[in-house]
């Protein structure tokens, strides 16, 4: 049997599957994700349009079909699914995601409270006018055209946009490792800064938001952090803060309506979920406020009526709902386009620029074209003309000639061999012939009725035509001013056709913080030895059995207006608001206080009400040997985590006691240390220094090097015992001394 070893290839798998990776990512962020910054349009986008019109869907046209559309896209252009296909169709349909939508659509296309479109084999499509702007002249060769995945037919690499389609109608896609999210423009707006870019290519940003503020979305809305905006189109970066509009009216029986007549852009599409989230908020009494939700929208607009109880703070519940809602939602913007087969983040100045160089290039071409059309056609008006003038003697060459390859080089150079003429003068005329083979053969398909009077002045004036527009055309082309004043001109009747008055409303205002209207009360906060926790009230508490109750190693008395405090090793102080612990029965299992907050691995040393936290003296003790006392109002903060004191490596809290005021100013409140190595210490806590929580703090033991503090606490000197390791230890036996002094061996 022959060896075939010397056919296996040697590959590495590592490199391998870095080497297709990396193809794949490229596949899918060149050819599918993002927009290619000249025209606007993904790779699925531009095959469905040009796929249209080559079916001869122009506005016009009878819509036609949508699955048609969608294989004829797939079969030619596009081998990635028709779902896909279908859904790049829909989406260039909906007038409430697109500022000018390049699909018109006939059917159901779905809506913006989130209902799917039709069956593609019920729905029918034609191209928009807004979708000409981007196909027109596409016949005069004005971008370049690639094969399809099968060699079988041709498409075009970028369509000649004539209208900055990228800015107008934005769009979003995810690639690999990156994506794309461009907010909608309006399109008077861009197009009133693409020409005062071309009027002044070094316009500063601040200069051209005069006429591109900010992103304008179908949905309307309010952009309510405008001093933002600024730095997004500086950078290409950030987030965009958009809040549903609504009014105020009168309702029933005193109460009060908010009425949302706009809503962000971000749930265009699916404006349900903002419905069912109000009437979820109103019936889990959330909001105790919100009386009845009721989506009242219909063909004429939004409406989606939130009824309020009488008398109540109406702006407070708006902040809540701002804050709990998609009522506000965040727009996060990344201008990041496809530029020379390169994904690329721009400014805004940056992106008209590109759009402004893709039209000199476009326009430079379109001209070329003319120019080069209309010389050709002069010079066939010219032969027919100069035919005219000779046409007996053209007939008399037909006639005579036995073939139409011996009359035509007869017509352009003079040959007379073998051609029989009347006369011989008609043998010298044609012999000083010297037409063009373009005029030659204008002239061999000539009609009769060319030689009437009237369509002979016709080619004339044709001919005087023709002169005048070369001249315009060579004039446009020899001068850069005059092509952006052939660009801006267009770009103006753009501007007259599209022009929409702008819909999003800017300002500065930021949400307050929603105040809650909660009826105090009593709760207990039980939690067991594994950390789960629930809350309960006073009453169930009072009911609860002592063996129930034992169960639990913490409880803290509060109120449900209150937070609890959480002191952990890591020298961190997390707070959870009462009302987040989950009210439960006394035999319910509870919640793992890791989940109600960040405590990663450190382990909890102290468990506190805010209200007993904020009116206590703290006395930390780390396991290096540092004592410092705190006062209890330097943990007040919104904040749910903070850093509670300061440690070095290797250090940890090992204990943390609240001490009242009281105690506190009596001094006489003695401290006790206990070491690993068996050692104790006691001293006065007047000997302990109130720090600030960022203090390291002082001293409070000496130690061996491999000793460490075990225990601490502060008690009562007239205190005869206390609890360590679940023992009952005697007191009395720590010796009192000095703070930093060394410890003896503790005999407890």
């Amino acid at each position: 049997m022959k060896n075939n070893t010397d056919k296996v290839i040697q590959l590495d798998f590592s490199e391998e599957m870095r080497t297709s990776f990396r193809d794949y990512a490229i596949s899918v962020i060149i050819s599918r994700a993002l927009p290619d910054v000249r025209d606007g349009l993904k790779p699925v986008q531009r095959r469905i349009l040009y796929s249209m019109m080559e079916l001869g869907l122009d506005p016009a046209k009878p819509h036609r079909k949508s699955a048609r559309i969608v294989g004829d896209t797939m079969g030619k252009y596009h081998p990635h699914g028709d779902s896909s296909i279908y859904d790049a169709l829909v989406h260039m349909a909906e007038d409430f995601n697109l500022s000018v939508p390049l699909v018109d659509g006939h059917g159901n296309f779905g809506s913006i409270d989130g209902d799917r479109a039709a069956a593609m084999r019920y729905t029918e499509a034609r191209l928009s006018p807004g979708a000409m702007t981007l196909l027109s002249d596409l016949e005069k060769g004005l971008v370049d055209f690639d094969p399809n995945f099968d060699n079988s037919e041709k498409e075009p690499t970028v369509l000649p946009a004539k209208t900055p389609n990228l800015l107008i109608n934005g769009t979003t896609g995810i690639a690999v490792g990156m994506a794309t999210n461009i907010p909608p423009h309006n399109p008077g707006e861009v197009i009133d800064g693409v020409i005062a870019y071309i009027d002044n290519p070094e316009i500063p940003l601040k200069k051209l938001m005069n006429y591109i503020p900010a992103p304008d979305f179908p949905t309307g809305g309010l952009i309510v952090n405008q001093s933002d905006l600024y730095q997004i189109y500086d950078t290409g970066e950030g987030r965009i803060r958009i809040r549903a509009n609504h009014e105020i009216e009168n309702g029933e029986y005193g109460r009060k309506n908010i009425v949302i007549t706009e809503v962000p852009y971000t749930i265009a599409g699916n404006k349900t979920r903002l419905v069912e989230s109000l009437a979820s908020l109103m019936k889990d009494k959330v909001f105790e406020e919100i009386h009845d939700v009721r989506d009242e929208s219909s063909k004429e607009g939004i409406r989606i009526v939130i009824e309020v109880k009488k008398d109540r703070d109406l702006d407070n519940l708006l902040n809540g709902l701002y804050k709990k809602t998609s009522m506000e939602d965040t727009y996060s913007v990344n201008l990041l386009a496809i530029k020379e087969q390169q994904p690329v983040v721009f400014n805004l100045i940056s992106m008209i620029r590109e759009f402004v160089d893709f039209q000199v290039e476009l326009y430079t071409k379109e001209y070329e074209y003319l120019l080069d059309k209309a010389i050709k056609r002069q010079e066939i008006v010219e032969g027919l003309i100069k035919a005219t003038d000779v046409i007996d003697l053209i007939i008399e060459i037909l006639r005579g000639s036995s073939s139409i390859k011996q009359a035509k080089d007869c017509l352009i150079h003079g040959t007379t061999e073998g051609i029989q003429f009347k006369t011989k003068k008609s043998e010298q005329d044609a012999s000083k012939l010297n037409f063009t083979e373009r005029q030659a053969d204008a002239i061999l398909s000539m009609q009769l009725s060319k030689l009437i009077g009237l369509e002979i002045i016709k080619l004339h004036d044709e001919n005087s035509d023709l002169s005048a527009s070369i001249d315009k055309y060579r004039s446009i082309l020899g001068d850069h001013k005059e092509l952006f004043a052939v660009i801006k001109a267009k770009l103006k009747e753009y501007k007259k056709e599209f022009q929409i008055p702008r819909r999003t409303k800017l300002t500065n205002d930021s949400a307050e913080a929603y105040v809650e209207e909660i009826k105090e009360e009593d709760i207990y906060v039980l939690i067991d030895r594994f950390g789960y926790s629930k809350a309960i009230d006073t009453a169930t508490y009072q009911r609860a059995s002592e063996d129930n109750l034992n169960e639990y190693i913490h409880t803290i008395m509060m109120k449900n207006t209150d937070k609890l405090c959480v002191f952990t090793s890591g020298g961190t102080l997390h707070q959870i608001k009462a009302d987040s612990i989950p009210r439960a029965k006394i035999r319910d299992k509870g919640t793992l206080i890791h989940n109600l907050c960040k405590l990663e691995k450190d382990e909890v040393v102290l468990y506190i009400s805010f209200e007993e936290l904020f009116e206590s003296q703290l006395l930390f003790v780390t396991k290096n040997g540092f004592i410092k006392q705190v006062s209890g109002a330097e943990f007040k903060t919104n904040r749910s985590q903070i850093n509670a004191t300061k440690l070095v490596d290797g250090d940890e809290v090992i204990s943390v006691t609240p001490m009242t005021a009281r105690d506190v100013l009596a001094g006489e409140l003695k401290i006790i240390i206990l070491t690993k190595n068996g050692t104790s210490l006691g001293f006065p806590l007047s000997m302990v220094p109130e720090l600030k929580k960022t203090g390291r703090g002082v001293k409070a033991i000496s130690m061996d090097k491999d000793d460490s503090i075990c225990f601490a606490t502060a008690l009562d000197p007239k205190a005869e015992t206390f609890i360590y390791n679940d023992k009952e230890l005697n007191a009395r036996k720590v010796r009192m001394r000095k703070r930093a002094d060394k410890g003896q061996k503790a005999q407890l």
